[in-house]
């Protein structure tokens, strides 16, 4: 039988080493080594798998998503850091490409959405606490 035990995710990029690059430098993910691919620390021992595929075609939808504390800073700190937000047509999305339901319309989080070098979708969305 399946068990959860163990369970890791894993995504494909283009190019391993930008990919190091950009997880760890930009979004501050820390990054390591695993069977000549990276790895991916998301906490509480667990690691998403990062392997290269050089044909990689990126989804059209998010792959990743990285809750924050304050949306505003987060999306503010990536655009210093050379990272354009994907602003999507219908969204309502403000100049910074978050977009924002309106409070009470059960409409989910606050959610800015970018890509990492290989074009995979991933997205900064508001957490508990913002």
């Amino acid at each position: 039988m399946i068990s959860s035990d163990g369970i890791f995710s894993g995504l494909a990029v283009k190019d391993l080493d930008a990919a190091r690059t950009f997880y760890s430098d930009v979004l501050g993910v820390t990054v390591g080594d695993e069977m000549g691919n990276l790895t991916l620390d998301i906490g509480g021992g667990k690691k998403i798998f990062v392997y290269g595929k050089p044909d990689h075609v990126a989804a059209n939808y998010t792959v990743l998503n990285f809750p924050v504390h304050d949306i505003d800073a987060a999306v503010g700190e990536l655009e210093g850091k050379g990272v354009e937000m994907i602003h999507y047509e219908g969204f309502g999305q403000d100049e910074h490409g978050v977009a924002r339901p309106p409070a009470g319309s059960g409409g989910g989080p606050d959610i800015a959405w970018f890509t990492d070098p290989s074009g995979n979708i991933l997205s900064v969305l508001s957490g508990p606490d913002d």
